[in-house]
């Protein structure tokens, strides 16, 4: 199969596009964003901790 540049749409007889083929490399980028998204969503309600604080903890447990 030859590398693709772009993305090729899948038609169905009026036109409408119904799917795409794309490069994997496009395909594994979209797929670690989405999965990225999903983590962020879990993680809406935690609470946050300043920088400082993430290198006061890290460093009392010997990490930094």
């Amino acid at each position: 199969m030859e590398n693709f540049k772009e993305e090729i749409y899948i038609v169905d007889k009026k036109g409408k596009k119904t799917a795409a083929i794309l490069p994997i490399e496009k395909y594994e980028e979209l797929i670690e964003n989405l999965h990225d998204l999903s983590i962020i969503a879990e993680r809406r309600d935690e609470t946050t901790l300043s920088f400082d604080k993430i290198k006061e903890k890290l460093k009392k447990n010997g990490k930094f």
